[in-house]
């Protein structure tokens, strides 16, 4: 059974009415516009919205002198980024060095402290909500409010505009039909004797926002909280004990080779594949399990000490425009200006009739203090849960 695609809208609206908070504050305000600012351009790496470049056209003229923008960990396949890399180039004709496309939010942020004041540093960062508010914390990211920064929900955005919320789903469970002879459907199923060596997930829950989201849906399913995640991570113990779990960390290629038949992994990969896969004969089948229901958003952000600042800040205006947030959306990934686009008939109506839809909505997300404990919990107690 593949994932409804009816009452679409209904998605979206869980997710973007009840985001998580990066901040302890509650709403914020904008500084952002498209006017010129007065007494001139500020330098690239301190300005804070459009209007410190003097407007948009400014922005582009010191985006394009920079000629290059760095990406890190952006899987082509990964919520559309593929079309909407290419759709930045295309516009504006910077190149795009994107590293490391398999890594994790981890990564991302070990790149920014082992690299500051380097040229090859990441300009900009997308991290799963646990590494956002950690990179804030840290003092790691640059302050910026793209043009639509008031669009984005107070509850979506740190109020300073250090990271704010890009695209999120809901933690699914993913199955190739022709190597599976019954696809699991909840957290339950995965124990059963019939997944001997079959499930995977996408990274490692100590360094990839994927993985942890995982665990969250598991410890819920499994009697525990957004205060506990201990019973997600006991339940991969168990996993790994029955001989279920894969040690092997699914990407497009282990699917198609096979090697992951099981995938716990978010919605809109999960969906992306079963088109993907289906012209090479890849039956992927995609379930929302009711049992660990789990939705997040990942977060963008600018490397406070980018080598290229205009080109990334051209980078967040462009991902925060009409272009950029349909983009995500024709990765079956749900936009952070989901809400405000469909008020002001912008959304493409094609990819909204796609997204998937669930039986038992996730409506309260953790705070930073739940985050931080569960991500402590997870680094402490994962390899141990899955050792031997």
């Amino acid at each position: 059974m593949t994932v409804p695609r009816a009452r679409a809208a209904a998605f979206a609206a869980v997710l973007t009415a009840a985001a998580l908070s990066l901040t302890a504050c509650g709403s914020a305000g904008s500084t952002a516009t498209t006017s010129g600012a007065a007494g001139g351009a500020k330098d690239p790496k301190v300005a804070t919205s459009v209007a410190d470049f003097g407007g948009m056209d400014a922005l582009v003229a010191a985006a394009k002198k920079e000629g290059k923008l760095h990406t890190i960990t952006l899987p082509r396949d990964w919520a559309n980024y593929g079309k909407i890399m290419d759709g930045f180039t295309a516009k504006y004709g910077i190149q795009i060095e994107n590293e490391n496309p398999d890594g994790s939010s981890q990564d991302e942020i070990n790149a920014i402290t082992s690299r500051k004041d380097q040229d090859r540093a990441p300009d900009v960062v997308d991290l799963g909500s646990a590494f956002a508010l950690s990179a804030t914390s840290q003092g790691l990211l640059a302050p910026y409010k793209v043009a639509g920064f008031d669009k984005i929900p107070a509850t979506m955005k740190d109020a300073n505009g250090a990271a704010y919320n890009d695209y999120g789903g809901y933690m699914s469970i993913g199955c190739d039909a022709k190597k599976v002879a019954v696809c699991p459907k909840t957290f339950a199923d995965l124990l059963k004797p019939d997944y001997k060596g079959m499930v995977g997930l996408n990274g490692n829950p100590t360094k990839a926002g994927a993985a942890f989201g995982a665990v969250y849906a598991a410890a819920l399913a499994n009697g525990g909280s957004l205060d506990n995640i201990q019973p997600g991570i006991d339940f991969f113990g168990k996993l790994k004990k029955a001989g279920n779990f894969n040690p092997v960390e699914t990407t497009k290629a282990t699917i198609e080779k096979g090697e992951t038949p099981i995938s716990v992994d978010w919605s809109y990969l999960n969906a992306g594949y079963t088109d993907l896969f289906k012209p090479k004969g890849i039956d992927w089948q995609v379930t929302i399990p009711a049992d660990g229901s789990y939705a997040q958003y990942y977060n963008q952000a600018i490397n406070k000490w980018a080598p290229h600042p205009a080109a990334a800040r051209l980078w967040e205006e462009y991902l925060y425009s009409a272009e950029g947030q349909n983009g995500f959306l024709a990765g079956y990934a749900t936009p952070a200006l989901f809400d405000s686009m469909k008020t002001a008939g912008t959304l493409d109506a094609a990819s909204v009739a796609k997204l998937p839809t669930i039986d038992k909505p996730f409506t309260t997300f953790p705070t930073q203090a739940q985050t931080d404990a569960a991500k402590k919990a997870v680094t402490q107690g994962w390899a141990a849960a899955i050792a031997g």
